[in-house]
């Protein structure tokens, strides 16, 4: 059972109207007295009611059964799939994980998530849940949401067949997609075997972020966001509804697809992005600017000009500045750092962090290139241009410090021996 593709829209928080079925949506209103098709009307808000029309976010949607039938929830065991982030002291040391094995059960990908770090909490609308999967199985007979954040899924390894009460999204390795708090989906595995990693926003909504200086062009452009066009299944059946609420799992049972929306219209949806279509922006005199240039989609704090959340990519492009050390320098940084690696190697690493790895580097905690690394960038030859291909590396960074899980800190994919990557940085001072 899966519902096909019928298409994108483009744009980024823009007022969508899709129908599967010609007809469907009023014209000159919301909720008529009498849907057509026999349909119901119904409105999902991802803000308040009053928040300012800019920022306010919401579809009405016409669907076969509204979202209210279901069996009573009960709680739903998946241990490793939560936001337990813990309360007593965090270790100041660069982390290092190797990437999450594939499982040998039948796992899918709820089964499959695996939760690594994290901050603040649902409760407080504020924070993130850093997780990743590993999954072999499509999603059978069960449907998900997450009451608690947005989920900015990144897939490293095999694509995502996503299907939404809004519409499809065919998601691969190098894009990425965004799944609205509370809104209903379903995962299949086209390839068979999947794993990437899951950023779950407890805060504002992930927006773009403004250009500034950089003016009116640059960095993720609105048009390439992609939304999809409405399709729907009407399937009756015993199957399972899992929810997100509060920092745990629970489970209904639900007597048909909630994936029945037949047309829908508004500012509220799911949407896929592809990183290669990113403008990448840097320096071509001398020195670097900050890695904000690299910034993708940023969730607000309450104040200004520190975020919630950053998604920063690091893709492939030209490094062109003159006496300048060109990888990523040695820093600390208040802010928390959540890096993973999509496609090929990362600049800054010559060895250790590979795709579907991850590391961790908590306010700061000083990191930067490895010994290798610094001493090829030193002695480069800096007339001639550093052309970075075949490479997709990303940032979850936070203002808070990221809280590792027990479970991530105890795994055996963890590399224990991360600091010895830079013990071969020689002392030069004095030397001729």
């Amino acid at each position: 059972m899966s519902i096909a593709s019928n298409g994108y829209q483009s744009g980024f928080g823009n007022e969508f109207a899709t129908e599967a079925i010609a007809g469907t949506l009023p014209v000159g209103r919301n909720s008529p007295q009498r849907v057509a098709h026999g349909l119901y009307a119904e409105q999902i808000s991802g803000t308040a009611f009053t928040a300012p029309r800019h920022a306010n976010r919401r579809s009405w949607l016409y669907r076969i059964r509204p979202a209210a039938m279901h069996g009573a929830f009960t709680p739903f065991a998946q241990p490793t799939f939560h936001n337990d982030f813990g309360t007593g002291s965090v270790t100041p040391d660069q982390l290092r994980w190797s990437p999450l094995p594939l499982p040998d059960a039948p796992t899918d990908f709820i089964e499959g998530l695996f939760t690594m770090a994290g901050n603040g909490s649902p409760a407080a609308q504020s924070g993130v849940g850093i997780h990743v999967y590993a999954a072999n199985r499509d999603m059978q007979g069960r449907y998900f949401y997450d009451a608690d954040g947005e989920l900015l899924i990144v897939p490293q390894q095999g694509r995502l067949h996503i299907e939404t009460e809004l519409g499809v999204l065919e998601v691969e390795p190098q894009e990425i997609a965004l799944i609205p708090r509370g809104l209903r989906f379903r995962v299949a595995l086209p390839d068979g075997v999947a794993r990437g990693y899951v950023c779950e926003n407890f805060g504002a909504m992930l927006k773009l972020p403004d250009l500034g200086p950089i003016g009116s062009n640059g960095l993720a452009n609105p048009r390439d966001f992609l939304v999809p066009n409405a399709a729907f299944e009407d399937v009756d059946g015993a199957f399972e509804l899992v929810a997100k609420f509060q920092g745990h799992l629970w489970r209904a049972d639900i007597g048909h697809s909630p994936l029945d929306v037949v047309g829908w219209h508004g500012n509220y949806a799911p949407c896929k992005y592809d990183l290669r279509r990113f403008n990448t922006i840097g320096s071509i005199s001398y020195d670097h600017p900050d890695p904000s240039i690299f910034l993708v989609l940023h969730s607000p704090s309450d104040s200004a000009g520190v975020s919630n959340m950053d998604f920063v990519i690091f893709p492939p492009r030209w490094l062109v500045a003159q006496d300048t050390f060109r990888p990523p320098w040695f820093h600390r940084n208040i802010a928390s750092e959540f890096m993973g690696l999509v496609h090929g190697a990362y600049d800054a690493k010559a060895e250790g962090f590979v795709p579907g790895g991850a590391s961790l580097h908590n306010s700061m905690t000083g990191h930067g290139p490895d010994a290798a690394t610094f001493e090829k960038a030193s002695a480069s030859d800096l007339s001639k241009p550093d052309v970075i291909t075949d490479t997709m590396a990303f940032m979850f960074e936070t203002r808070a410090v990221i809280r590792p899980t027990a479970q991530a800190l105890d795994a055996a994919h963890r590399q224990r021996d991360y600091q010895a990557c830079w013990a071969g940085l020689r002392k030069h001072f004095g030397a001729k």
